[in-house]
């Protein structure tokens, strides 16, 4: 079994510490690790039996899968900022390998469009599908460039004090171009009226979760341009990403312990002094960090008193759930040679309107999947035929509503009846199929899958609706002021991808600002510092 962390058990845990950090996700992680490389204590509480969130892999039937890092960007340059975060949080340890060129193949309606690494190639390979719209695919180029020049302008209040962010959140409007201000598909559509065109850029609308009718512009480009160079692989599974970050938080003192739950938050005079555990244990703190997401922290983790700093109604207006997910892991018999995988990630959809297939799938849940995402993480690892030679795994994700499986959230894993599991068989099959009408050699070598649906997310991961990105990639969501590391409870912040993006990178940088807050307008220097001496 693939785990990091020590068990919680009473007794283990320091009676105090400088900050603790619930949930051990990237964001959770990264900001531990930068405060412990400060001097700071730090205790990190991880209700699963694993600590690394999304980051996480776990083992079964003689198979490893990731469970949510599937490829990321940049990682590869060492002088990127994403690169400098993880050499900082890991003292060097994390390595990563390079995918193939072709990092994504975009697939609609049959016809195939590949995603090349470099601007160069990417825009080459792409006129070859629409040669009238050469200019339409520069520009296209050029703007995700010029969105990543400017997005940190347009979070630069994260990492202030909450009302100097407040106050520089009201102007940024002023100071920042008008396509951080619209959806993705009106900034496309003053490109170009080529529909396919648009269908074919937006292919990787999944990253984010949602379609480019109702994403943030800003959000789909920094996601593009986070892959144009290509995409790479932690070496040696995703679970060595917090296996490298957790000994540099041991190092200053602190632990991150697994099967801690947190009940609620010590709330007192409107300070923040700890936390009590699901089994009432309680661990005191000068500062609380929650890495669980906005909404979780709101309606879970805060006394009735303290979460009425926050209005509820306003906050919940504001801001939604991002979409859950359905996932297939498979195990093959046979090595990804002798099965013919390489590393493309596969993006498979009906039909070019993005917007129009996740409607029809809201209204007939039983037609066409909008979306199916398809990875070969056995292929990307270089280790992995040491690990487990004459083995390969697949992973085939796709949307999934809450709705459809609510009836059964009270429920418990692994003994939900036979109704959820006739359900769960019945997708199974139908995504597999799609696996298999790409690559049908793979039928004959199956040799184990299972499927997690948002109940699985949510029992494990212990969000709201199994949602896989927090809250949502809207307009809406990136208007509001009150969403920041620092809240109005003392010594009690925010982090994770909530504070800025989804995604390993969003949540990752989520980290890096609620450091700098926690150390305020004197100290917050310290944390650029430390990871530009990375």
């Amino acid at each position: 079994m693939v785990r990091t962390g020590k068990r919680y058990r009473t007794g283990r845990a320091d009676n105090h510490y400088d900050a603790i950090v619930i949930g051990s996700g990237i964001g959770g992680l990264c900001n531990a690790a930068l405060l412990s490389k400060l001097g700071k204590k730090v205790c990190v509480l991880e209700q699963h039996y694993t600590a690394g969130g999304y980051t996480h892999s776990y083992e079964r039937n003689g198979y490893e899968w990731d469970v949510g890092v599937h490829y990321i960007g940049e990682v590869h340059k060492p002088w990127s900022m994403i690169r400098k975060v993880f050499d900082a949080i890991s003292d060097k340890k994390l390595e990563w390998a390079p995918m193939d060129d072709l990092y994504d193949k975009i697939i609609i309606e049959d016809e195939v469009y590949d995603f090349y690494a470099g601007r160069g190639p990417f825009k080459e390979e792409i006129k070859k599908h629409f040669p009238n719209e050469a200019k339409a695919i520069d520009k296209y180029v050029d703007l995700l460039s010029e969105v990543s020049s400017k997005v940190p302008k347009f979070f630069a209040g994260q990492a202030m004090p909450r009302n100097f962010g407040k106050l520089y959140n009201k102007v940024r409007n002023l100071i920042l171009p008008k396509y951080f201000f619209q959806t993705t598909r009106e900034v496309l559509e003053e490109l170009t009226q080529d529909q396919k065109l648009i269908g074919v850029l937006t292919g990787q609308w999944g990253d984010y979760g949602l379609p480019p009718g109702e994403a943030s512009f800003m959000m789909h480009a920094m996601v593009a341009k986070h892959y144009i160079a290509g995409g790479n692989y932690p070496v040696g599974g995703s679970w060595q990403i917090a296996n490298t970050i957790i000994p540099v938080i041991q190092k200053g003192g602190g632990e991150v312990f697994t099967y801690a739950g947190v009940d609620q938050v010590i709330v007192e005079n409107n300070k923040a002094t700890g936390v009590r555990l699901q089994n009432g244990d309680i661990i005191h703190a000068d500062q609380v960090v929650s890495n669980i997401g906005v909404l979780p922290t709101l309606q879970r983790l805060l006394p009735e008193t303290a979460s009425k700093k926050y209005n509820l109604k306003k906050v919940e207006s504001g801001v939604k759930l991002s979409s859950a997910h359905l996932c297939i892991y498979a195990g093959f018999k046979g090595t990804a040679e002798e099965l013919g995988i390489n590393k493309t990630n596969l993006w498979i959809y009906p039909g070019y309107d993005h917007d129009r297939n996740v409607k029809v799938y809201k209204e007939k849940p039983e037609g066409n999947l909008p979306l199916i995402y398809i990875s070969f993480p056995s292929a990307k690892d270089p280790t992995w035929n040491e690990r487990y030679p004459g083995r390969s795994t697949v992973e085939i994700v796709t949307v999934g509503e809450w709705d459809n499986f609510s009836q059964w959230s009270e429920s418990t894993w692994n003994k939900r009846g036979e109704e959820y599991n006739a359900m769960k068989e019945q997708i199974a099959q139908q995504m597999l199929n799609v696996l298999y009408k790409e690559m049908p050699q793979l039928q004959e070598a199956l040799d184990y899958y299972e499927l997690s649906t948002p109940i699985s997310t949510q029992w494990f991961q212990w969000n709201l609706e199994g949602e896989i990105y927090g809250i949502d990639h809207t307009l809406e969501r990136f208007k509001q002021d009150w969403l920041h590391p620092e809240t109005p409870i003392k010594n009690f912040y925010l982090t994770g991808a909530d504070i800025v993006t989804a995604g390993v990178g969003g949540a990752l940088m989520g980290g890096v600002m609620t450091t700098s807050c926690m150390l305020g307008l004197k100290e917050g220097y310290k944390v650029i510092k430390l990871i530009k001496n990375a």
